[in-house]
């Protein structure tokens, strides 16, 4: 193996320990910011720790493709601003590695994830978050979790309150009470054992071991004990609407190509498609940031002071590019016309970013020119 793949290696390791660390640790933050964020799940709506988990996974993939540019640009300002620091980077130079050989090995890593933001942008993120639609949907739906509450009276709706001891794993309730007030009196039930389900499509309690108390408007109180007993829950159910998927639930091909026939996606064909250019332009932002990083570090003179202003300047360009690329997927929703500036965006920063490097190449040329011909004048003379 020659000297020149050996440097190149080590130099793609020094660059992706650092990346992939710098993705990881933000995806942990964001992890975290998600899971506080649905706390509403287990506090309101009497969810698990797994439903929670589940919907936070499945909110993941939609989320890193936007940090990857975050964690790539972090991770390599510090792999090679140490490269530099401990002189590696002029052993390279020393081994006979050009400065685009040191940033071919950047660029091709960032091209890698670049391409796994792509493919989860296409794929992934479209099938998580359908999935996350839909576990949310049936959270919202769940009777169970609205009315029941482990040890508390529930007030689940106007005039219906129910209070159950103990809820088992699997759902049933234990020593339940239940009261219901309607305008031509009021029904108390207690049973030892109940359960919510679907009856023909309706949704019941059903009551086992227990006994009722009514009240009519004329203060009479009949009584009745039961061995099995439903009690419609229909009147009180929490209508959730249909499913409907958004922007960013939807396939590259349902955004590219709306129903003619549905009439939500005719009035937001904008909107759909503002959502698919940022799915493809998006992890051109990863390129773009590698580049920046690369500039910040080996785009300019050498200093013994270290580049921390030429760094803080290239992160702030960097990040308020990102921003405005914010600004121009939603300015797109209303002009489609403007989805050229999602592609323009990050390509411009990685030429602004490049573009030193483009100067030093073509000075050297100029310079090897300029001493082949001095040569040359010099052995004609």
């Amino acid at each position: 193996m020659s000297a020149m793949k050996i440097i190149d290696r080590y130099l793609f390791r020094q660059l992706a320990v650092p990346v992939i660390g710098a993705i990881g640790a933000l995806t942990l933050v964001v992890i975290l910011g998600q899971s506080l964020g649905q706390l509403d799940l287990i506090v309101e709506r009497g969810q698990g720790a797994w439903t929670l988990a589940k919907v936070t996974a499945l909110a993941m993939p939609q989320v890193v493709t936007l940090i990857l540019p975050i964690g790539v640009l972090v991770g390599a300002l510090m792999a090679l601003n140490r490269l530099h620091s401990d002189h590696e980077i002029v052993v390279c130079y020393a081994g006979g590695m050009s400065r685009w050989g040191v940033m071919d090995s950047a660029m091709r890593l960032a091209t890698l994830i670049a391409l796994v933001a792509l493919a989860s942008n296409l794929f992934l993120q479209p099938l998580a978050m359908q999935e996350m639609r839909r576990e949310l949907h049936a959270v919202r739906a769940d009777l169970a979790a609205i009315l029941v509450r482990e040890g508390e009276f529930v007030e689940g709706a106007p005039g219906l309150t129910v209070y159950a001891q103990r809820v088992d794993q699997n759902g049933l309730l234990k020593n339940l009470f239940i009261h219901i007030e309607r305008p031509d009196g009021a029904t108390l039930y207690d049973a030892e054992e109940g359960r919510i389900t679907n009856l023909d499509g309706r949704p019941v309690i059903i009551l086992s071991n227990g006994s009722s108390s009514e009240f009519s408007q004329a203060g009479v109180l009949n009584y009745l004990s039961f061995d099995d007993y439903v009690v419609e829950l229909g009147g009180y159910a929490i209508s959730t609407g249909t499913l409907h998927y958004k922007e960013s639930d939807r396939w590259l091909s349902d955004l590219l190509f709306p129903n003619p026939s549905n009439e939500w996606e005719t009035g937001n064909r904008l909107k759909l498609l503002a959502e698919a250019h940022a799915r493809l332009a998006g992890p051109l932002y990863v390129l773009a940031f590698m580049a920046v990083a690369i500039s910040a570090v080996l785009g300019g003179s050498f200093s013994r002071t270290g580049y921390s202003r030429r760094i803080a300047i290239a992160v702030a360009v960097a990040i308020s590019v990102r921003l405005l690329g914010f600004a121009a997927v939603s300015a797109c929703g209303s002009s489609g016309w403007l989805n050229i500036l999602q592609y323009l965006l990050p390509l411009g920063l990685m030429w602004l970013a490049l573009k030193p490097m483009f100067k030093q190449r073509i000075r050297r040329f100029v310079e090897i020119g300029a001493g082949r011909r001095r040569l040359l004048g010099g052995l004609q003379a």
